[in-house]
C-alpha cells in the first residue's frame, strides 16, 4: 500500500517554517504477524509537536531527521495480524502524521465509541489532551471546594476540561484566554465563573477584580508574564500544575521571567511539572470518569477540526498564535 507521511527535514529554529518538514509518498511493507494497518482518521495537534521537532532535552527521544512526525492519532483498523485485534475496530494513541500506519499496537488502545457522542469529541475528549486536564487538576491540584482556580490557554483542549472539572469539584473557576469570542464561550457553555482576555485586558488587574482574596490553583499552560501575574497573586500553600510554557516554545534564545523563587518560598507554593505518560496506568480511571461526566452532561468539549494531511504543517502553527479555538484536530479520513 501506498501512504503519504510528514517527515522532519530538519530541526526548526524559531517558528516552524514549511521546508522543516516534508510530504512525502512511500510503500508500507506488508503486515507480519502482530501486526495492525491503521487507516488515520484524525491527527491531534498540540503545543508539545514544537518541543518533539527539537533535540533540547525532553521527555520522550526527539524526532529523528528523516523520521515520521510524532503525533498521537485516531484510525480506523482497515486490517490486522493481531490476535485480540479486529478489523474495523477504533484505535487511539501514538501514532505519526500520516494517512496509514502500520503498528504492533504497542502504543494504541481501542477508544470507546460513546453513545450519541461524535468521533472526534470522544477521541478529542477521552485521549491525551482529558488524561492531562484530569491527572493534572485533581493529582497536583487538589481541588477543594470554594477554592478559586485560574486555568490558562482556557479555551483550548486541555483547559476547557480542567476548568468543567474544576466546576464539578465546587471551585470558583477564572479562565484566561485570547480574545472575547474564547472568553465568552468558555463562560457561557461551559460555566467558568470569568474569563480574561489576555490581548484586551490587563491581567493583572482583572485577576484582582475577579480573585480579591488570591488564587489557590494555577493551571499553568503558557508560561511568560501571564504566568507571572498568576503566581503573584496565589494564596498561601498554592498549587501549580505546570502543563506548558507554549508562549517560549518557539523562542530562539528562551529566558525564564526573574523574581519567582523567594515568592515560591514566602507562599510555600507547590509547583510540579507532569506529562500526561507519567499517569498512564491509570488512564482507564480517568476515561470512565469523563466518560461519565460527558454522558452526564457535567461536560461539553469543542473541537477545531481542519481538513485534509497536507495542511498540518500550516495549521499546527495556529497554536503558537492562539488561532485555533478548542482541541486542534487534521480530519485526514472520514470518520
Amino acid at each position: 500500500m501506498i501512504r503519504k507521511v510528514w517527515k522532519l527535514a530538519r530541526r526548526p529554529v524559531g517558528d516552524i517554517a514549511d521546508s522543516d518538514l516534508e510530504l512525502v509518498t512511500e510503500t508500507l511493507p506488508d503486515l507480519a504477524e502482530g501486526q495492525i494497518l491503521l487507516q488515520v482518521i484524525y491527527i491531534s495537534l498540540d503545543p508539545t509537536n514544537r518541543i518533539w521537532m527539537s533535540d533540547m532535552e525532553q521527555y520522550m527521544p526527539p524526532v529523528a531527521i528523516g523520521a515520521p512526525m510524532r503525533a498521537g492519532v485516531c484510525g480506523r483498523v482497515i486490517a490486522s495480524r493481531k490476535p485480540g485485534v479486529s478489523e474495523g475496530q477504533i484505535m487511539a494513541g501514538l501514532g505519526e502524521w500520516a494517512d496509514h500506519i502500520v503498528s504492533d499496537g504497542s502504543f494504541l488502545s481501542p477508544l470507546p465509541e460513546l453513545p450519541g457522542v461524535p468521533l472526534a469529541a470522544t477521541y478529542g475528549t477521552l485521549a491525551l489532551v482529558g488524561p492531562t486536564a484530569y491527572f493534572g487538576l485533581l493529582d497536583i491540584g487538589q481541588p477543594k471546594p470554594g477554592e478559586t482556580l485560574v486555568v490558562s490557554a482556557a479555551a483550548g483542549g486541555v483547559g476547557q476540561i480542567v476548568g468543567q472539572i474544576g466546576k464539578i469539584k465546587g471551585c470558583k473557576v477564572i479562565g484566561i484566554a485570547g480574545g472575547r469570542a474564547k472568553c465568552d464561550y468558555v463562560v457561557n457553555e461551559l460555566g467558568f465563573d470569568a474569563c480574561i482576555d489576555y490581548k484586551n485586558e490587563d491581567v493583572g488587574a482583572a485577576l484582582d477584580r475577579l480573585a480579591p482574596d488570591g488564587i489557590d490553583i494555577n493551571f499553568e499552560q503558557v508560561g511568560g508574564p501571564i504566568m507571572v501575574e498568576v503566581l503573584k497573586r496565589m494564596k498561601l500553600f498554592g498549587r501549580v500544575p505546570l502543563c506548558g510554557m507554549i508562549s517560549t516554545y518557539n523562542d530562539v534564545n528562551p529566558t525564564e521571567e526573574p523574581g519567582f523563587w523567594t515568592m515560591i518560598l514566602m507562599r510555600r507554593l507547590a509547583i510540579r511539572g507532569f506529562i500526561v505518560t507519567d499517569f498512564a496506568p491509570r488512564f482507564a480511571e480517568s476515561g470512565a470518569a469523563l466518560a461519565g461526566w460527558m454522558l452526564g452532561g457535567q461536560l461539553k468539549t469543542r473541537q477545531d477540526i481542519r481538513p485534509g494531511l497536507e495542511n498540518a504543517v500550516a495549521t499546527v502553527r495556529e497554536l503558537y498564535t492562539g488561532g485555533n479555538f478548542g482541541k486542534l484536530l487534521i480530519e485526514v479520513s472520514a470518520p
